[in-house]
């Protein structure tokens, strides 16, 4: 029986299954494909999609228009200033005003239960741009990335460096559980993720023949690792008081030259952006001044190696979100 997930929302890979995962992979390494060798695909010419951002962002934002212009969308983005939702109106009516206008409604920004209520009202399908539990489009591209560099996912060990408890951790260790992937979260223990979602990932994992461990050991979580990955110390919407601890705490768990060594020689480095490896930031040029260190979670010379893969990755976030969008509108 072939897989069909049309009117869907998408909200957390946890409500897919492998089978459908594997579809929306496949259907993007298609679109890439025609992408690259010019073939129109404006297969959703007619239809209009909005895009709800509560929290800004470079590839999530470009990633969305280019995918619905590519596929014949109208495309409405509209800013953290531009909504009444949450305000002037409810998350529930803005649901139910936007899906009388559009045929898809995609959502950026914080609890998941804002993108799970826009999904119970709109009556089209939501895509869940990024909450602060989950970035379900994020690992569309992240296994996208890894296949095309090594041909296959299963069994492939995989591991996040440095805050285990974001939204990043929470839905590669759910992506990797689903796809056979062996995930380490290598980090410290009070920046692990929640035991529950911890527990449903080893029983994901247990009939995928995939793995999930945790460890504060760095030598060990980057012992034979195919993949290293990690993430900014302190995600959008923290305070900026949070990052002379996150500083103290993760300092140990910087990606660079001595931890990719102690991973497999085919290894390869992730992140899934934005970056402070270097001072070329606004934020990252006061990190400096006020704590006196230049790179974060990972050092430049990692970043700008030959294993870094990190915008092959950044540019498989339009091809999977638009998969997304063809497979749940098409």
């Amino acid at each position: 029986m072939g897989v069909n997930v049309r009117g869907r929302n998408f909200l957390k890979l946890l409500d897919y299954t492998p089978a459908e995962i594997r579809y929306l992979l496949d259907t993007a390494a298609e679109f890439k494909r025609m992408k690259r060798n010019g073939v129109p695909h404006r297969y959703l010419e007619g239809k209009n999609i909005v895009l709800l951002f509560e929290k800004t962002s470079t590839r999530t934002r470009c990633s969305f228009e280019v995918a619905g212009h590519d596929l014949g969308l109208g495309v409405t983005y509209l800013d953290p200033g531009s909504s009444q939702m949450g305000k002037k109106e409810s998350i529930a009516d803005t649901a139910r005003v936007l899906g009388r206008m559009y045929d898809g409604i995609e959502y950026r920004g914080f609890d998941q239960k804002i993108v799970e209520e826009l999904a119970a009202y709109a009556g089209v399908p939501v895509w869940n741009g990024l909450t602060d539990q989950f970035h379900p489009t994020q690992m569309l591209a992240d296994m996208l990335t890894i296949e095309e560099k090594f041909g296959h996912l299963k069994g492939l060990n995989l591991t996040l460096m440095g805050d285990c408890r974001n939204n990043t951790c929470n839905s590669l260790m759910i992506v990797c559980a689903k796809m056979g992937l062996h995930f380490t979260a290598c980090g410290p223990k009070a920046l692990w993720p929640e035991e529950a979602l911890v527990n449903t990932a080893n029983e994901i994992a247990a009939a995928s023949g995939g793995s999930i461990r945790l460890t504060e050991s760095v030598d060990e979580g980057t012992k034979d690792a195919d993949v290293i990955y990690t993430d900014i110390w302190v995600s959008m919407g923290e305070p900026d008081t949070v990052w002379e601890e996150r500083i103290r705490l993760l300092t140990p768990y910087q990606v660079n030259r001595k931890a990719m060594d102690n991973a497999k020689e085919s290894a390869v480095f992730m992140h899934c952006l934005p970056s402070f490896h270097d001072t070329k930031t606004v934020i990252g040029a006061q990190i400096a001044e006020k704590f006196g260190i230049t790179e974060m979670e990972v050092t430049d010379e990692v970043f700008e190696s030959d294993r870094s893969i990190v915008f092959d990755e950044a540019e498989n976030r339009m091809h999977t979100i638009k998969a997304v969008i063809y497979a749940t509108l098409c």
